[in-house]
C-alpha cells in the first residue's frame, strides 16, 4: 500500500504531505483547492505524462515522492522488477519512489534512491495502483473497453486462451499478407530477384574470403620491396648469429654475449652481483638466438617471384571491382551477398512456394477459427457471471430494480475475426422492470454510470488486482441514499484494498478511515494549498461545509455528527 505521499511545487500545492492509511482515505476540499492535483501527483509518481504547465514558477520544479509498503500478490513482481533495475527497498521494507518535473519539461525518476527510467515507475504502478475517474467512465462506454473488462473478469485461464489466440492470429495475418504481397507484386519481385542474382553471380565467380583484401595488401607490399627486405634481414641475421658467414673475423652478437657471460660467471664466487648479471646475459643470449632463428626462417620464405606479384595485383583488381559496386570493403561485399540470398527467398514467387504458403495460410486460418470459437464460448460463459455479479452490486447502490446484461455479439465490419477474436461485447442497462435493455452510453445517466463503474470495480476487487484503488469523483451526479450506498460500498472495498477517494459527497466522506482536507490559502500574493488530516470536531465541521456550506452552523454540525454516527455503525469491520 501507499503509506505516504509528498507533493511539492505542483499546481496550487506548494508543499504538502499526505499520510495514508490501509483502509479508506477520503480527500475533500473546496472547488479549486487542489484535490485534483493529488490525483495528478499520483499519476506522475507512477509514470504518467509530465505536464510542465502544472509546475509552479517557484521553485521551478515539481517533486512527487511516495513510500510504498509492499505486500500481497503484487509484492513479489514489484520486488523482482525493482531488483532487476538495480534498486532495493529500505531496511524496513519500504520502497521509496520519486518523480521530478521541471518547468522546462525535463523529467527524472528515482526508485529506492537510484535514478531510473520513468518506464520503471510505470511498471511498478501497474502492479500496485489503479486510478478510476470520470474519464474511466467515458472509456467504459467504448465497446473495446467493455470487451477488455469482460476478458479481465474471465480469469487467468481465459487470459492464456486470449494470448494463444493473439499469437496464432498474428501468424495467420503475417502469412496472409506475405502471400497477398507476393501475388500482387510478382512482376516487381521478379525484376528485383534478377538484379540480385546478377550481383550474386559476379560475387560468386570472384569468391572473396573474409580478410582477403588486407592479406593481399600486405603480401603485395612484401613482394614489391622484396630486395630491400632481404638485405635488411640478411644484415641483421649476420650481425646477430652469422659468425663466419659474415665474411670477416668480427664476432656476432651471440658470441659476444657468450664471452661476457662466461667472464662474469667466473667472478661470481667473489661477488654474487656479477653472477646475477651473468644469468641475465644468458637470458639475453637465448633471446638473440631465437631472433636469429626467426630471421633465418624469414629469409627462407621471402619470395621475390614476379609471377606471384602479378597474381596478387590481378586478385586485388577483381576485389576492387566488387567493392566499387557493392560495399566499401570485402567484408561488406560478403555481407551484401548474404542479405541478397535472404532477400531472394523473400522475393520468391514460384508456383510451388505460393501453393505451400496458401496451404499454411489455410491451416492457420482453421486454427484461428477454432480458437476464436473457444474465445466466444468463454466470453459468453463469463458474461453471465459478470452481469449477475454487477447486478447484485447495483442492488446495494440504490439501484435495486436495475439489471446489467452483457451481450457477446458477432464482430462487425468486413473481417469476421480481428486481433481480439470474433466478438463485440456490449454492456446494457435495464434501469427498471419493463425498461428496454439499452447500451450504457444510451441507457445510463451520469449518476447511474458512476454506480455501474463502482459496481464493476467492486466485482473486480473480489478477484485480485492492484492493492491500491483511487477513485477521482466517480460519484459525480449522485446524491441522497445512492451517495450513502456508494460510501458503504467503498468502505466494503477498503476491507481488502487501500482505497483513496476524492469526493464532494459528505455521505461518502463519512465512511472514511482517514479524512484529508485540501485547504486553500489566499493570504499571500500567490494562492497555495495544503493537506491536513481532520478528526472529531474538525471532521464534523468539514462535513457540515460539504452538506450546506456552513461549517460553523450548529445545525449543520449536528447533522454531520449524525451522519458520522450512522456511517460508523454501518461501516463493515476490517
Amino acid at each position: 500500500m501507499l503509506e505516504e505521499l509528498r507533493i511539492t511545487g505542483l499546481g496550487v500545492i506548494e508543499d504538502t504531505t499526505l499520510p495514508l492509511t490501509a483502509g479508506m482515505n477520503v480527500i475533500t476540499g473546496e472547488t479549486g483547492a487542489g484535490k485534483t492535483m493529488v490525483v495528478t501527483g499520483l499519476g506522475l509518481l507512477f509514470g504518467g505524462r509530465a505536464d510542465a504547465g502544472r509546475v509552479r514558477a517557484e521553485p521551478g520544479r515539481a517533486v512527487v515522492e511516495g513510500r510504498l509498503r509492499l505486500s500481497g500478490p503484487s509484492a513479489a513482481a514489484v520486488q523482482a522488477r525493482v531488483a532487476e533495475a538495480g534498486a532495493e527497498p529500505d531496511e524496513d521494507g519500504a520502497l521509496l519512489l520519486s518523480r521530478t518535473v521541471t518547468a522546462e519539461g525535463r523529467s527524472r525518476a528515482h526508485v529506492g534512491g537510484r535514478s531510473m527510467p520513468v518506464a520503471v515507475l510505470s511498471e511498478v504502478g501497474e502492479q500496485v495502483l489503479a486510478v478510476h475517474g470520470q474519464s474511466d467512465q467515458l472509456r467504459l462506454l467504448r465497446p473495446a473497453e467493455q470487451r477488455a473488462a469482460l476478458d479481465r473478469f474471465a480469469g487467468a485461464g481465459h487470459e492464456k486462451l486470449l494470448e494463444a489466440f493473439a499469437e496464432k492470429y498474428a501468424q495467420w495475418r503475417r502469412i496472409t499478407e506475405d502471400l497477398a504481397d507476393r501475388r500482387r507484386n510478382a512482376r516487381e519481385r521478379s525484376q528485383q530477384a534478377d538484379l540480385l542474382r546478377l550481383g550474386l553471380d559476379e560475387i560468386t565467380r570472384v569468391d572473396p574470403q573474409p580478410g582477403e583484401d588486407d592479406a593481399l595488401r600486405a603480401e603485395a607490399q612484401r613482394l614489391e620491396h622484396a630486395e630491400g627486405l632481404r638485405t635488411a634481414a640478411q644484415q641483421a641475421y649476420l650481425a646477430v648469429a652469422g659468425g663466419a658467414e659474415a665474411g670477416d673475423d668480427s664476432p656476432d652478437a651471440t658470441a659476444m654475449l657468450g664471452t661476457a657471460r662466461r667472464t662474469l660467471a667466473a667472478q661470481a664466487p667473489v661477488d654474487p652481483a656479477l653472477g646475477e648479471l651473468a644469468a641475465r646475459l644468458e637470458e639475453a643470449a637465448t633471446l638473440v638466438t631465437d631472433v636469429g632463428a626467426e630471421l633465418s626462417g624469414y629469409l627462407a620464405q621471402l619470395d621475390a617471384d614476379p609471377a606471384r606479384l602479378t597474381e596478387v595485383y590481378e586478385r586485388r583488381a577483381a576485389l576492387r571491382a566488387l567493392t566499387r559496386k557493392y560495399a566499401e570493403d570485402v567484408a561488406g561485399v560478403i555481407a551484401w551477398a548474404d542479405r541478397a540470398r535472404e532477400r531472394l527467398g523473400e522475393l520468391d514467387t514460384s508456383d510451388e512456394l505460393l501453393d505451400e504458403l496458401d496451404r499454411e495460410r489455410q491451416r492457420l486460418a482453421a486454427e484461428v477459427g477454432e480458437l476464436a470459437g473457444r474465445l466466444t464460448a468463454a466470453r459468453a460463459e463469463a458474461a453471465g457471471r459478470f452481469a449477475a455479479d454487477v447486478t447484485a452490486e447495483l442492488a446495494g447502490l440504490a439501484m435495486p430494480h436495475a439489471r446489467i446484461e452483457v451481450a457477446v455479439l458477432p464482430r462487425g465490419g468486413a473481417e469476421p475475426i480481428g486481433p481480439d477474436g470474433a466478438d463485440e461485447v456490449e454492456m446494457r442497462l435495464l434501469a427498471h422492470p419493463g425498461a428496454p435493455a439499452l447500451p450504457l452510453q444510451k441507457g445510463a445517466s451520469g449518476g447511474e454510470l458512476s454506480r455501474v463503474m463502482l459496481a464493476i470495480e467492486v466485482v473486480f476487487a473480489g478477484s485480485g488486482g492492484p492493492p491500491t484503488l483511487v477513485f477521482d469523483e466517480v460519484d459525480a451526479g449522485v446524491g441522497g441514499q445512492a451517495a450513502v450506498e456508494i460510501g458503504r460500498r467503498l468502505a466494503r472495498l477498503a476491507r481488502s484494498h487501500q482505497v483513496l477517494v476524492v469526493t464532494h459527497l459528505p455521505q461518502v466522506a463519512a465512511f472514511a478511515d482517514r479524512h484529508l482536507v485540501v485547504a486553500k490559502d489566499t493570504g499571500g500574493a500567490v494562492t497555495t494549498s495544503g493537506v491536513r488530516v481532520v478528526e472529531d470536531t474538525e471532521r464534523a465541521r468539514e462535513l457540515a461545509r460539504m452538506l450546506a456550506g456552513l461549517p460553523d452552523s450548529d445545525l449543520g454540525i449536528a447533522h454531520a455528527e449524525e451522519l458520522l454516527a450512522v456511517a460508523a455503525r454501518e461501516k463493515p469491520a476490517r
